[in-house]
């Protein structure tokens, strides 16, 4: 009796959308906008910090935004607000945003003449972490109120972020969370991830966000 055939799949389910990332990367550097995707769980302020960001850039830089959720335009219609552009992206249910539909998104919206796209992705720390959008730079919010173990139970989330913006300071005496153990848990998933710690409601530390993502973006244009 033969045994049966034994395949060995060695390519990651991932590759076709890695494919996809790649290509939509080359697309938006020729065309000189960088894309970051701006991840959190739901409620930790990625709205208010966007809007705040907007508010600090908009004058040295045109900016898109692409508000992702599962269903409502809440979030679109807040960022219109402050001068952005905005197209709001719903998922049909999913919980992240995958290259292809980024580029959906990016081929609907139009980018010619911005600097700088925001992706505000779907708020959960897991399904958005485990698919490359076609950004430049990944970003998350992890604010106050969630501890300062998070990256203990999300790893993957923190592996793949290049900058983590610890939120809501303003509340650090009223929450047991270890700004120190925060950073060190971070730089274990991920050596090289920059942590800012700020309060978008009161501008504290956004300066240095600030910063970070205008040195980012010249450096995209080059």
């Amino acid at each position: 009796m033969e045994k049966y055939r034994v395949i060995e799949i060695k390519q990651s389910i991932f590759a076709d959308n890695d494919r996809q990332a790649d290509l939509l990367r080359e697309k938006l550097k020729e065309k000189g906008v960088f894309l970051l995707n701006l991840m959190s769980s739901p409620g930790a302020g990625k709205t208010t910090t966007l809007s705040r960001t907007i508010e600090m850039l908009k004058s040295e830089m045109q900016i898109g935004v692409m508000e992702a959720d599962i269903d409502s335009d809440v979030d679109a219609a807040t960022i219109e607000n402050y001068g952005a552009r905005v197209i709001q992206l719903h998922t049909g249910g999913m919980c992240h945003l995958d290259a292809g539909m980024t580029g959906q998104g990016i081929e609907e919206f139009g980018v010619d003449g911005l600097d700088l796209l925001v992706l505000e992705n779907v708020g959960n720390l897991v399904c958005p972490a485990e698919f490359d959008t076609g950004a430049v730079k990944n970003a998350m919010i992890l604010s106050v109120p969630e501890g300062h173990d998070k990256p203990l139970k999300y790893p993957l989330m923190f592996q793949v972020c290049d900058v983590v913006l610890v939120n809501k300071i303003d509340v650090l005496p009223y929450f047991d969370f270890d700004m120190e153990k925060c950073v060190e848990y971070v730089h274990m998933r991920n050596p090289e991830a920059k942590v800012i710690p700020i309060c978008a409601k009161t501008g504290e530390g956004m300066d240095a966000w600030a910063d970070w993502l205008r040195g980012q973006v010249e450096e995209w244009k080059k």
